[in-house]
C-alpha cells in the first residue's frame, strides 16, 4: 500500500483516464475492535463498485471484465493488518493503486474519467510531509517523515554510500580516528554530491528538511554543500546513517513538536489580526464560499473536524450521510480547493479555533 504522496504522483493520479476510472473509498481502523469489521466492509464496497460497473450502459463488457480484474488486484494488495484511517484504491484500465491515509474517508464508489483525489490532498496536507537526511562519512541516508513515522526512501540515488577504495569506515572507528574523516577531502567531495542529490528530490517534492549527523558531519555540510543543507534543520544526533526507523523517529519527534507549538501560535495570531481587519472567514458554510471565489489566504483546520453537509445551490447546509446529495467529505473538497489556489493550509488541535466552528480562513481581500 502506498502512504507518501508527491506533487509528481498527485499530478499523475489527476490525468484523465479512459472511463471508466474508479475510486473505491473506505473507512478502516487501526486497532481492535473497530478493526474486525474492516474486511467485511471493504468487501462489501468492493462488490457495490462491481454492480455499478455491471449496471453502467457506458462500459463495455471488455472493459468491465479488465476493471474487475484490476480491483481484485488491489484487494490482494490490501494490508489490513497495517491499516491507517482510511483506504482509497484507485483502478481503471491497465493500471490500480491502493493508498492507505491517516485521516478518515467517507464510504463512496465513483466512477468518472478521473480519479477522486482530494482526499489524497487532504490526508498529505495534515500529515505535514518532511524530509530526514542522515548523514555520516561513509552513508547518508533518505527518510519520508509524516504522521508519527518515517520510512527509508530509495530515490534519486538515496542511500549514498562511499566506495570501499574511498573510505574505511571500520579502520577509521578501530583507531580511534572518526572525527579526522570530516577533515578529509574524500569526505567533503561525498557530502556535497549528497546535498547536490537532495537539492534536485526538494524540486520535484518540496517538504521541510531535517539533517542529523554528528557535529563535525554536519558542519562539514554546511561547508561544502550548498543552499540545501543551509536552509536545513539541523540535529546533532549521529548513529542514524544505519538505524531503525523508530530510531529516526524518535531523534527528530522534539524538533517536530516544538516546531508544530510555535505553528499553532503563529496562526493564531494571523486569525486574530485579521478578524480585527475584516479579513477573516469561520465556519464550513462561510469558508466554503470563499474558497470557491479564491479568496482564502490562509486555511486554518481543526485536525478531527469533519461535518456532513448538502449544497442548496446558494448555501451549505447540515445533511446526515444518508442523504443522496450529501457530502461526506466537504471539510476535504474545500483543502484541495484552498491548496489548488495557492492557499496556506495549515492543521491545528481540536478546539484551537474556538467559536470558529472548526474551520477558518484569513482573506486575501
Amino acid at each position: 500500500m502506498e502512504h507518501a504522496l508527491s506533487p509528481a504522483t498527485l499530478t499523475e493520479l489527476r490525468r484523465p483516464r479512459p472511463y471508466p476510472a474508479v475510486s473505491v473509498l473506505t473507512p478502516t481502523h487501526r486497532r481492535e475492535p473497530d478493526n474486525t469489521q474492516d474486511p467485511v466492509r471493504l468487501r462489501n464496497v468492493l462488490a457495490e463498485a462491481k454492480r455499478q460497473l455491471e449496471a453502467d450502459p457506458a462500459v463495455t463488457r471488455e472493459r468491465r471484465t479488465e476493471v474487475v480484474e484490476q480491483l481484485d488486484r488491489a484487494l490482494a494488495e490490501v494490508d489490513l493488518a497495517h491499516a491507517e484511517d482510511g483506504l482509497v484504491i484507485f483502478a481503471a484500465p491497465g493500471e490500480h493503486q491502493v493508498w492507505s491515509l491517516a485521516r478518515p474517508v467517507p464510504e463512496r464508489v465513483v466512477l468518472s474519467d478521473t480519479f477522486l483525489t482530494r482526499n489524497l490532498v487532504s490526508a498529505q496536507a495534515a500529515e505535514r510531509p518532511f524530509w530526514v537526511l542522515s548523514v555520516s562519512a561513509g552513508r547518508v541516508t533518505l527518510w519520508s517523515g509524516g504522521a508519527e513515522r518515517v520510512t527509508e526512501e530509495h530515490v534519486g540515488g538515496f542511500p549514498l554510500t562511499r566506495s570501499a577504495e574511498n573510505f574505511d569506515a571500520e579502520r577509521q572507528e578501530q583507531i580511534g580516528d572518526l572525527p579526522s574523516t570530516f577533515r578529509d577531502e574524500g569526505t567533503r567531495h561525498f557530502l556535497r554530491e549528497a546535498d547536490t542529490a537532495m537539492s534536485k528530490i526538494l524540486r520535484d517534492d518540496p517538504r521541510p528538511l531535517y539533517i542529523t549527523g554528528e557535529r563535525a558531519a554536519l558542519s562539514l555540510l554546511d561547508e561544502a554543500g550548498g543552499a540545501t543543507s543551509r536552509n536545513a534543520v539541523h540535529i546533532p544526533h549521529g548513529g542514524l546513517a544505519n538505524a531503525s526507523p523508530d530510531a529516526v523517529w524518535q531523534a527528530v519527534r522534539p524538533i517536530l513538536a516544538a516546531e508544530d507549538r510555535k505553528n499553532v501560535d503563529t496562526v493564531s495570531r494571523e486569525l486574530v489580526t485579521a478578524r480585527g481587519r475584516k479579513e477573516f472567514a469561520a465556519g464550513v458554510d462561510e469558508v466554503w464560499q470563499n474558497a470557491r471565489e479564491a479568496r482564502i489566504r490562509l486555511l486554518a483546520v481543526e485536525e478531527n473536524y469533519r461535518v456532513t453537509m448538502r449544497d442548496d445551490g446558494d448555501h451549505l447546509i447540515p445533511a446526515s450521510s444518508g442523504d443522496l446529495d450529501a457530502r461526506d467529505d466537504i471539510v476535504d473538497e474545500i483543502v484541495e480547493q484552498c491548496l489548488e489556489t495557492g492557499a496556506d493550509v495549515r492543521f491545528v488541535p481540536d478546539g484551537t479555533l474556538g467559536d470558529a466552528q472548526g474551520i477558518a480562513g484569513v482573506l486575501r481581500y
